[in-house]
C-alpha cells in the first residue's frame, strides 16, 4: 500500500499507469477500492493511456481514522487532493469525484482552478456543494450499537453500506458532522 502524510494524517493511495493524470475521489463511506478499483475504473483508465490515481479519504479505507469532526472540514478534506498531487509532483490533473468526492472536486475547481484540468462529477446531489449531505440521522445510525436499533430508513441504508465496506462507523459519523 502506498501512502503519504498530510500533516498528521496518513493518506493511502494507488498510482497506476502512465499518461495524463486522473485523480479519483470516492464517495462517503466508500474507498478507493469500492468506488474505483472493483468497478474497473482504474484498469480501464490505465488501459486507455491514463495515469490513474485513487486515494482513500481521511477516515475511510486504509487512511487514518479520526474521531473529531473538526478534522473533516470540507476544505481540509479537499486539501488532501492537492497534497497528494504535490506529493506526486503533479501540477494539474483531471479530477473525477463521486458523491462526497464530487463535492470535494467541485470545491477544488472553485478554489484552486489552476490545479484542475477538468472536473468530472458523479452522484452530485442537489445542495452537496453547499453541504446539504445526509445529516445527523445518518451519523446516529452509524453510531447505533446494532442495525436493529436504527429506525430511519435513510440511516439504515448508510449503516448497511458502511458495514458492507467494513468502514469505521465512528470515523464516518465524525466525517458527516464535520464536512
Amino acid at each position: 500500500m502506498l501512502s503519504f502524510h498530510h500533516g498528521d494524517v496518513e493518506i493511502a493511495y494507488l498510482d497506476e499507469g502512465e499518461g495524463d493524470p486522473v485523480v479519483l475521489v470516492h464517495g462517503f463511506a466508500s474507498s478507493k477500492n469500492v468506488n474505483w478499483v472493483y468497478p474497473a475504473w482504474v484498469s480501464e483508465l490505465r488501459k486507455n493511456g491514463f495515469r490513474a490515481i485513487a486515494f482513500d479519504n481521511r477516515g475511510h479505507g486504509d487512511s487514518s481514522k479520526l474521531y473529531d469532526p473538526e478534522d473533516y472540514h470540507i476544505g481540509t478534506m479537499t486539501s488532501d487532493i492537492t497534497a497528494l498531487m504535490d506529493h506526486l509532483g503533479i501540477a494539474r490533473a483531471d479530477i473525477m469525484g463521486y458523491s462526497l468526492g464530487a463535492r470535494m472536486t467541485g470545491i477544488l475547481a472553485q478554489t484552486r482552478p489552476e490545479r484542475v484540468r477538468s472536473a468530472i462529477f458523479g452522484g452530485l446531489g442537489i445542495g452537496l456543494i453547499e453541504g446539504g449531505g445526509p445529516g445527523e440521522s445518518v451519523a446516529k445510525a452509524l453510531e447505533a450499537p446494532s442495525l436493529d436499533e436504527v429506525t430511519d430508513p435513510f440511516g439504515r441504508t448508510f449503516r448497511v453500506f458502511a458495514d458492507q465496506t467494513r468502514s469505521d462507523r465512528r470515523a464516518l459519523a465524525a466525517c458527516l458532522r464535520g464536512s
